[in-house]
């Protein structure tokens, strides 16, 4: 697996990153292209370009805050799915950061959530906190709650979302 920082909005990754990220994402769940292309101007993020044989197979969006990194959305994109890349990139994580946190829909919601918690437990994630409130997005986009996961199990979590809140969430 190799993983490309995408330099700018203006490159063709990044492009075929916010295609994928708005028919994947719900438009609750995610930046309009303004703010996506704000992304690439904030130093406190890095958007990768996942790649395995040379193919793009979907990307990280990732947060450095100071004491972890926090992955805003991490998609294979479909025709790679079910292969266990999502596995092997979570693997690079673990091995890359020894503090990672992501939010993720309660698994009682639908199937798919439940796929999704079921997947993050198998490779090493736990729930941190149920009561977890994600900002909203932007006028008209309502605030969501969603579960905080992380691979490790802070004694209190309260510092995480008020840093999440104040780096990740904050100009939207």
């Amino acid at each position: 697996m190799e993983y490309l920082q995408v330099p700018s909005s203006d490159d063709f990754r990044a492009q075929q990153i916010f295609q994928s990220y708005c028919e994947t994402f719900p438009e609750a769940e995610r930046r309009c292209e303004k703010q996506f292309q704000s992304l690439f101007s904030n130093p406190n993020v890095k958007v990768f370009s996942v790649l395995k044989d040379l193919k793009n197979i979907g990307y990280l969006i990732v947060w450095e805050l100071s004491n972890s990194v926090f992955v805003e959305h991490f998609e294979i994109f479909s025709e790679y799915r079910s292969l266990k890349y999502g596995s092997e990139i979570i693997a690079d994580l673990f091995r890359d950061y020894s503090h990672i946190i992501l939010e993720a829909e309660p698994e009682n919601l639908n199937n798919d959530a439940q796929r999704r918690i079921d997947f993050y437990k198998r490779n090493g994630f736990k729930i941190i906190d149920e009561q977890y409130i994600q900002p909203s997005y932007g006028e008209g986009k309502p605030s969501l709650n969603l579960w905080l996961m992380a691979n490790w199990q802070p004694e209190k979590t309260d510092w995480i979302k008020e840093e999440i809140y104040d780096i990740v969430y904050r100009n939207l």
